[in-house]
């Protein structure tokens, strides 16, 4: 028994279902067609960054690029144009009305998927925004970060959540979304809203715990400790975000997203060891995950 069956074990995980990569929609790894184009392979939408941050959403347009998203808009406050237009220069820069934080939304009609919440900050402004964008979005989402600390303040939000939604909780943001629970506890409730209101969780952690909208429970065992670094979890939204916008289901983008983050974690030790793995590292080994995979 592995020490991350071990962990689940003592978690009162008796039955459980690991993550594997014969468990991956392997038509996400298909060669491309000869004469494909950009408008291919999707558009995403990423609400992300605030004065200070800017860095989340550099790192979450980046990894969307690297897994092959054809086009990516990235809304961002007034103050972060230069810095983002700069680092990333393949990405297009929507603007909101507020120099320093999230405040207005875009047109999300031509978007195939939308993320919302690294580095977003928690201003009343940035609230109210979160929830007029789910009051109106149709599309699949992915809610991590501090749009999941703004969702724990919408009283009722579960009725705001289509079935095309991806919740990324860490276990602190878990715990204000839902309350404070034993281990087990957090998997029965992550299984009941999956199956009741079709929505994805992924419960982060040295074992991640993945929900998908049919109920069904995937644990994944790989990846290292040298992850858990700052940016490493805007990296993991990027990357589910670029493959939802070529058109998998939220349960396939979720499953595929989290193992080729924790493979690009475990080629980067190889490389660099634990200590010294960086999130922009992670984003550096995604075409040998891919590669690999």
């Amino acid at each position: 028994m592995s020490i991350e069956e071990q962990f689940l074990f003592s978690q009162g995980i008796t039955s459980y279902n690991l993550l594997s990569s014969e468990k991956l929609n392997k038509s996400f790894f298909a060669p491309r067609e000869r004469f494909a184009h950009k408008g291919n392979f999707g558009h995403s939408l990423l609400i992300a960054g605030s004065y200070g941050k800017a860095g989340a959403a550099i790192l979450a347009t980046k990894a969307c690029l690297r897994v092959g998203c054809g086009l990516i808009s990235v809304h961002i406050p007034k103050k972060l144009y230069s810095i983002l237009q700069v680092s990333v220069p393949e990405a297009m820069v929507l603007l909101d009305k507020n120099e320093e934080i999230f405040s207005s939304n875009e047109d999300l009609e031509k978007y195939d998927a939308i993320a919302v919440g690294p580095g977003l900050d928690t201003k009343p402004e940035s609230l109210i925004a979160l929830e007029s964008l789910l009051k109106e979005n149709t599309k699949p989402i992915i809610i991590d970060a501090d749009g999941l600390n703004l969702l724990a303040k919408i009283p009722n939000f579960i009725e705001l959540l289509n079935n095309n939604t991806i919740l990324t909780p860490h276990p602190k943001e878990f715990e204000r979304l839902f309350g404070k629970m034993a281990y087990n506890e957090k998997i029965n409730l992550m299984k009941n809203l999956s199956k009741e209101r079709g929505v994805n969780i992924l419960l982060k952690g040295g074992v991640s715990a993945i929900a998908c909208n049919n109920g069904e429970i995937f644990y994944n065992v790989i990846g290292n400790p040298g992850m858990a670094t700052a940016g490493s979890g805007d990296v993991l939204t990027g990357i589910i975000l670029g493959i939802l916008s070529q058109g998998f289901s939220t349960s396939d983008s979720l499953k595929l997203g989290v193992y080729l983050h924790a493979l690009s974690g475990d080629l980067a030790k190889e490389e660099l060891g634990e200590k010294s793995i960086i999130a922009t590292d992670l984003i550096n080994y995604l075409p040998k995950a891919i590669c690999k995979l």
